[in-house]
């Protein structure tokens, strides 16, 4: 499944900052940034629980919001990009 990650931590402290990084370092490795605090993640149900309960651990609910969005199939149906970002293609070839 593909999911869309957003979060927005809080940055007024050096913990917040700190969080933030958590929080992204998180993301990183499992998905690909597509904007300063959007994630887009192709997962399985295991691994989307795992970020999930990992995300949760790291920000502090009453500074920061964190939201997870489930995508349906086909994505390219409802995933549309403009601009000078392109995602990487998971289904297309490792090489080009």
């Amino acid at each position: 499944m593909l999911i869309i990650v957003t979060s927005d931590v809080s940055t007024e402290t050096a913990a917040g900052r700190k969080r933030l990084r958590r929080v992204a370092k998180v993301c990183e490795s499992i998905g690909q940034r597509v904007q300063k605090s959007v994630f887009e993640c192709r997962v399985n149900l295991m691994q989307y629980e795992d970020l999930e309960r990992k995300l949760l651990a790291e920000i502090n609910d009453k500074e920061d919001s964190l939201r997870l969005y489930r995508l349906i199939e086909p994505f390219d149906l409802y995933v549309k990009e403009y601009g000078n970002f392109k995602a990487v293609n998971f289904e297309g070839p490792l090489v080009v």
